[in-house]
């Protein structure tokens, strides 16, 4: 299956991009997950699965599908998984090509297809294990490309998004990696075109950045909220944070306003 963005997006699956845009590593000496809890592990190509964690509070919880950052893994996120537990929201970790127990190698081009298989294996999952609650996507860092992806895509049936430490463009993301995009023929109009996309969001969002975020600018952030279509938007700024440490310096602000979301998602499901 083809979408819209691969034709400028398979100009950054070159060996000298792939390299600083992902950093794959296997999942070591992790503890399976304790029912109600389950691993998961979802097919996205012929041979091809990723690991996945579902967190499980309640079949009539909010469920959270994130998508972390380019040097994480799912079991990175088994702490902060029980914490959501415990504020009553179910949350669903994916990892890419090549991370954790996955197969297969990271591409950009197959991350962003990967998103809408993993999405749809979502819903028809979570339906078929009877669980109620409404679908909100989440994005970290590169995982904001495949969050704003899927609530661009799929409006109907994304019931909130939240991006943390997202970025707007390519261009300045690539060129801090120390990559000419000029020298790829990139095309920043028919690449990831986060910004575009996420002007056709219309759901309740939450944009969250860090001050003094060294890797994507908070700028990045502040773009991409003043484009956000929806009329229910929140920006959180986590102040004196940088991009590796926000959650230790605003874990509150963040998994407050990540709740407040997931409250007004329930709340319009009736």
């Amino acid at each position: 299956m083809k979408y819209q963005t691969e034709a400028g997006l398979s100009a950054l699956d070159v060996p000298e991009v792939l390299a600083v845009l992902f950093h794959p590593r296997p999942e070591l000496g992790a503890a399976p997950a304790l029912p109600p809890s389950c691993d998961l592990m979802i097919p996205v190509e012929a041979e091809v699965s990723v690991g996945a964690r579902f967190h499980i509070a309640d079949e009539s919880a909010p469920n959270i599908l994130f998508f972390h950052g380019n040097g994480e893994i799912v079991a990175d996120y088994h702490d902060l998984g029980a914490l959501y537990n415990r504020m009553g929201i179910n949350f669903l970790a994916v990892d890419y090509r090549g991370y954790g127990r996955s197969g297969g190698q990271p591409t950009v081009v197959s991350m962003m297809a990967d998103c809408h298989r993993i999405f749809e294996f979502t819903r028809t999952w979570l339906h078929e294990q009877r669980h109620r609650g409404p679908l909100v996507v989440m994005g970290r860092s590169l995982g904001s490309a495949s969050a704003i992806e899927l609530a661009s895509a799929h409006r109907q049936a994304v019931a909130g998004l939240v991006v943390e430490s997202g970025f707007a463009s390519a261009g300045p993301l690539l060129r801090l990696l120390g990559i000419d995009p000029a020298t790829l023929g990139f095309d920043e109009s028919r690449s990831f075109r986060n910004v575009d996309k996420i002007n056709t969001v219309d759901m309740p969002t939450v944009i969250i950045h860090a001050e003094h975020d060294h890797i994507i600018s908070v700028q990045e952030g502040q773009t991409l909220f003043d484009a956000c279509g929806s009329a229910q938007k929140v920006f959180v700024k986590i102040p004196g944070a940088n991009h590796n440490d926000i959650f230790m310096r605003g874990l509150d602000a963040y998994i407050g306003a990540v709740k407040q979301l997931t409250d007004l998602t329930l709340a319009a499901a009736g």
